[in-house]
């Protein structure tokens, strides 16, 4: 089993910049690609940004140019830098990690945290 555990979120005005953390414990030798979803209540959930384990990375058009995505494979932890944020990127974010960078792009990843809430307002 794998322990995704996010941090990072808040309140932040349009225009403005949030770094989201993801750490992964447990079995972490299971898993390799590593990303980020995020919900609006009501709403499907959208994918945004996936990293592999060789660093190449995955965005969704709506974030490209203004979200970054890393990861720290010493600290089994995957980031989201997110700048220019918009109203429209508030959501909550959640963390989600598998073996295979396909599971992760189709919403189908073994592991996922509990999330955390980016709120994007004047």
């Amino acid at each position: 089993q794998v322990q995704l555990v996010e941090s990072g979120g808040g309140l932040v005005q349009p225009g403005g910049s949030l770094r989201l953390s993801c750490a992964a414990s447990g079995s972490v030798f299971s898993i390799s690609s590593m990303g980020w979803y995020r919900q609006v209540p009501g709403k499907q959930r959208e994918f945004v940004a996936a990293i592999t384990v060789g660093s190449t990375t995955t965005y969704a058009d709506s974030v490209k140019g203004r979200f970054t995505i890393s990861r720290d494979n010493a600290k089994n932890t995957v980031y989201l830098q997110m700048n220019s944020l918009k109203p429209e990127d508030t959501a909550i974010y959640y963390c989600n990690a598998d073996r295979f960078l396909w599971k992760l792009l189709h919403s189908t990843a073994e592991y996922w945290g509990q999330g955390t809430q980016v709120t994007v307002s004047s």
